[in-house]
């Protein structure tokens, strides 16, 4: 008998006992329903990620760092750590104050003599102690040094490369709070960086005999040098910013560095970095990246790539995905049992029409086809159902989970793919197949004379 035709008949046995395949069905689609939105939200977490890491590192850039525990590695905190006055502090993962070796100006230019290196930038972020447009407004700020790797939607003005020195971008989240009406507004105005004081200002400051000195220190009298610059350019908010720089102001590198250079005089984070980036020349390439990785690495310090970063996030959605496909998975298993019962109740039912079609000339092999051809309908009808309800609820759910959680526009939770979905119902179909294997070989065993005469 052919196989199609074997098909088109198990199709109608199974439509003759609707209620029942369908209850089996829709066990396998609870599993397939799970299962359809863990792929989506781990596609839309990836995506997300990928996203993430396009807009704010290089690609070809390593982060380096004189301390692994900067890359969150705890130490041995069973043993006292020795004090390091060149250390910079930091809390561990276990809650407990760490020291982390900062990477120093001598440790730049040994880096800076390894073959592959194009280029050393400095991870600087300066806390000012506020900003202001009009001298009466006043907000907490931070600036930092602009990537040239960065490619923000600008919003009014214009971006130069190198930014002139006396030149800030302006994120549009500062708009309202500085006074502007608008991007355009904002163009050619001034803002003012006020530093907070320097070390050496209170060094200066002569403590008074009263207990009111702390307070004495936090007067709004007491501040450091202060800047002026001018807005070059204003910013779309990226919700794929790199969480924290949301409101960062951005200066060129020789001004940020600068700045930090008067915040850190006099204190031991002069001179030195947690960590700096550094680009690798050709490192497009993953090999050339790797070789210039390990060469770093041997000067003693250590390198991740944006690749080991990436990979890193990926790997624990990786096991929240996992966590969760176990519990679908489960389901599955569940409903396996179901296929099995349903089958079986299939046989027993129709052992009489199984003696006939074995006296009108059918095989053995082909009734046994026959049964697990309507196992893998049940197979296909619940995973077929499952998907579909889950990508049509993902499509509702997805606009109201991006405002939830701030994803931004074009940036969705659930993003199904039909090659993973198309995967999944045939996976199903097997799994359903082997479930019905136990009763179609019960029913291509069954002897057609004695299968006649079953009342």
């Amino acid at each position: 008998m052919y196989v199609s035709d074997l098909i088109k008949r198990s199709g109608r046995s199974i439509r003759s006992a609707k209620v029942r395949t369908l209850l089996t069905a829709l066990a396998i689609a609870v599993g397939t329903f799970s299962l359809t939105l863990t792929l989506g939200a781990s596609n839309g977490a990836q995506q997300f990620i990928d996203r993430l890491i396009q807009d704010n590192f290089n690609p070809s850039e390593l982060i380096v760092s004189s301390d692994d525990r900067t890359f969150g590695s705890d130490p041995d905190l069973t043993q006292p750590l020795e004090y390091d006055p060149s250390f910079g502090d930091a809390t561990s993962g276990a809650g407990a104050a760490i020291q982390i070796k900062r990477v120093t100006n001598d440790d730049i230019e040994r880096i800076e003599q390894v073959d592959q290196v194009a280029n050393v930038r400095k991870n600087i972020a300066i806390n000012l102690q506020y900003i202001t447009g009009d001298g009466e407004n006043k907000y907490i700020a931070t600036a930092a040094p602009f990537d040239e790797y960065r490619n923000p939607t600008v919003l009014a003005g214009a971006i130069d490369q190198p930014l002139d020195d006396n030149s800030v971008l302006l994120p549009e989240l500062w708009l309202d709070s500085l006074g502007f009406d608008s991007p355009a507004a904002a163009i050619g105005e001034e803002v003012t960086f006020v530093l907070r004081p320097t070390a050496e200002q209170l060094r200066e400051l002569t403590p008074p005999a009263s207990e009111n000195f702390q307070l004495e220190t936090q007067r709004e009298d007491i501040t450091g040098p202060e800047f002026t610059y001018q807005v070059a350019a204003v910013l779309e908010s990226q919700n794929t910013a790199q969480p924290g720089t949301e409101l960062y102001l951005f200066i060129n590198d020789d001004e940020a560095d600068r700045l930090n250079d008067i915040t850190t005089e006099g204190t031991d984070r002069f001179g030195a970095y947690d960590f700096v980036y550094v680009e690798i020349m050709g490192g497009e390439d993953e090999t050339t990246l790797r070789q210039a990785q390990d060469d770093i690495q041997e000067l003693g310090y250590t390198a991740q790539s944006v690749q080991d970063t990436q990979d890193f996030l990926n790997q624990i959605i990786d096991v929240l995905q996992g966590i969760v496909v176990a519990f679908g998975a489960i389901a599955i298993i569940a409903s396996i049992f179901g296929i099995i019962n349903t089958m079986y109740i299939s046989v027993l039912q129709r052992t009489r029409e199984i003696g006939l079609l074995k006296a009108l000339g059918m095989h053995s092999k082909d009734v046994g086809r026959l049964f697990r051809f309507e196992a893998a309908w049940i197979g296909f009808l619940g995973g077929i159902i499952g998907s579909i309800l889950a990508v049509l609820i993902g499509a509702l759910l997805n606009p109201w989970i991006t405002e939830q959680l701030g994803l931004g526009d074009n940036n969705y939770l659930l993003v199904f793919e039909l090659t993973q979905i198309i995967m999944l119902i045939i996976i199903l179909i097997i799994v359903s197949i082997l479930a019905g294997w136990l009763p179609s070989r019960k029913a291509a065993k069954l002897d057609p004379i004695e299968a006649l005469r079953t009342e």
